[in-house]
């Protein structure tokens, strides 16, 4: 087996790796669910390494996300149920239905906002076309209007599409002074909680305090998400200027107080 460019090579490598006794031992293993926390690991990957800047990585992670495509689609095969061509195909299909404006008759193109206007109009019938599709007894007994938000997006993705619906029929705070008096208010319930020392409600609650942090983020324009890998990047370069400070007199962290690395974190944020 060789590398290759061409996609069938690496469809060839992933059934290999599922073919019973001579195929790999941990992947034989996995099913659609214990592949899942992967297959969202590498699309974070691919968002990180476009971050950084780095194409040469991107270039290996969007092949790391690849192959989870590739793995789901040889699981799916063997049960008979599609296979990575089909998958092509619906993905293909999907596209040229969305883009009547490039692939149709070209009658003149769209402004940018009448294409969005198009797609989530096609996007609504595909939606109800998958829906007659199912058997009836599994249609929702009832029909929400949060019904259409995906339930596998990262949390702070789906807080926020959660509350961008509800805003459309005005379940929304007007402003954002409103969203951190509901934060002051979802942090006074967390310091009740601890005085009580329930676990499950102080998880509660402190999911409550997250979910409050999104829509503070939705009201001032900032995407969750973007704003906390900002902050993680912040941390390690802080917490990181600790660590030289130390080592620069000679100590390690497991030597210094609180109170020492309190202090050079505040120099940090000088600093840094």
């Amino acid at each position: 087996m060789t590398p290759s460019r061409d996609i069938s090579r690496l469809i060839e490598i992933m059934a290999a790796l599922r073919t019973p006794v001579t195929g790999c031992p941990w992947d034989l293993e996995q099913d659609f669910a214990t592949i899942a926390p992967y297959t969202i690991e590498e699309a974070y990957e691919v968002v990180d390494a476009i971050t950084r800047g780095d194409l040469d990585d991107l270039r290996e992670e969007l092949g790391d996300l690849l192959l989870q495509v590739v793995f789901h689609a040889q699981m799916a095969e063997e049960q008979n149920a599609f296979a990575f061509g089909d998958v092509v195909e619906a993905i293909t299909r999907k596209m040229i239905r969305r883009h009547p404006h490039v692939f149709a008759d070209k009658n003149g193109n769209l402004a940018p906002h009448h294409v969005k206007e198009v797609w989530d109009r096609i996007k609504a019938e595909e939606k109800a076309e998958r829906a007659a599709r199912r058997p009836k007894e599994e249609a929702p007994a009832h029909k929400s209007l949060l019904s259409g938000i995906k339930a596998g997006q990262p949390a702070l993705t789906r807080a926020m599409e959660l509350q961008r619906k509800a805003s459309t029929v005005g379940f929304d705070w007007n402003d954002p002074r409103a969203v951190l008096a509901k934060i002051r208010e979802e942090a006074d319930e967390i310091e009740a909680a601890l005085e009580r020392g329930d676990k499950q409600e102080l998880a509660e609650e402190t999911g409550d305090l997250m979910f409050a942090l999104v829509n503070l983020a939705r009201h001032v324009d900032a995407d969750p998400e973007s704003a906390l890998r900002a902050t993680n990047a912040k941390f390690e370069r802080r917490f990181a200027y600790i660590e030289r400070a130390l080592e620069a007199q000679g100590r390690t962290l497991e030597q210094a107080s609180l109170a020492e690395m309190d202090a050079l974190w505040n120099a940090a944020k000088t600093a840094t």
